[in-house]
């Protein structure tokens, strides 16, 4: 059976297709045994697999208005624990939906990490053709950087990804082994301009640290929430520029650019992150994760289109 097959039939059996080394086995079974442990109150309820091309936590809704996030491996547990010290905090300041902790699940020997349930977030992944208006997205998805960005400091962790001259080694590499699969010459240029740019030396901001179309969830034809904070904290607002070309077409880039008036050094920056998460992605997740590997290409083809390189693929 072809693999895209196997993840339809694990997904319509309930189990968590693995994407990673060590990763647990995650199912409905294991959900209804931690809620019947733990929750007992809730261990009644229906509990469903939710599709996602989401990497970090598997997703169980838990009837209507809830849903179970389990961490995948047991370094994305402490982003959990990230999410529900400072959702409360960050919440208030928020236009847009974003996930409400309700109660911590504890380690057990089935599960050996903590895991959550928070409430229901009604609506689907970011997908173009359930947007209406992608201008309008684009401006809403700037307010939310821009709100975040006004959230008190004190006390944050530091977000986002390395200096992009620490991804440098890893980033040429990846380039290197997907020659025939993208213009690996254009990116290589690209990718050697966002180094000339000098580093963020201003003050850092809060930043979201990974706002793809898996983490924002649209309801009849607009944004209305982003979710996975497990990142977040300050850094360099350019890893928030990322879905220029990660989320937009060239209208919306165009309008998010200009509400968040965005410099040209931080705009470079911003596409340095936005091609080295790209280019991670596609050889890591052929096999587990096709659709993100699309996005992903989509994403590197949208970087080449707005810097005037036309891609060969």
């Amino acid at each position: 059976m072809p693999q895209k097959d196997n993840q339809k039939q694990a997904a319509n059996n309930g189990i968590q297709v693995k994407m990673h080394k060590g990763e647990m086995d995650i199912n409905i079974a294991l959900v209804r045994q931690l809620l019947a442990e733990q929750f007992p109150h809730l261990a009644k309820r229906p509990v469903t697999l939710v599709r996602s091309t989401g990497t970090v936590n598997a997703i169980f809704r838990i009837g209507d208005d809830l849903c179970a996030r389990l961490p995948r491996v047991a370094e994305w547990a402490k982003s959990l624990n990230r999410e529900w010290e400072w959702l409360p905090k960050i919440a208030p300041h928020i236009s847009l939906a974003i996930p409400q902790p309700v109660v911590k699940g504890k380690p057990t020997n089935t599960y050996p990490y903590s895991w959550a349930i928070y409430r229901w977030i009604e609506g689907a992944s970011y997908q173009d053709d359930l947007i209406n208006d992608e201008r309008q997205v684009a401006r809403d998805l700037a307010n939310f950087i821009m709100e975040l960005q006004g959230v008190a400091m004190q006390g944050a962790p530091s977000g986002g990804r390395a200096p992009l001259i620490e991804l440098d080694a890893a980033t040429r590499s990846v380039i290197e082994t997907l020659r025939g699969v993208i213009d690996t010459e254009a990116v290589l240029e690209l990718w050697t301009r966002s180094l000339e740019v000098p580093p963020w030396n201003g003050k850092p901001v809060w930043i979201h640290g990974d706002l793809l179309k898996s983490n924002l969830v649209v309801r009849d034809g607009r944004l209305c929430a982003v979710v996975d904070f497990g990142g977040v904290g300050i850094g360099d607002p350019a890893a928030d520029i990322v879905p220029a070309w990660s989320v937009f077409n060239k209208v919306g880039r165009e309008t998010f650019r200009r509400a968040l008036v965005v410099d040209d050094n931080t705009w470079y920056r911003a596409c340095g992150y936005a091609l080295h998460q790209a280019l991670m992605i596609i050889p890591y997740y052929p096999d587990t994760n096709p659709e993100f590997v699309i996005m992903a290409k989509r994403t590197v083809n949208e970087i080449l289109t707005d810097f005037s390189k036309i891609s060969r693929y």
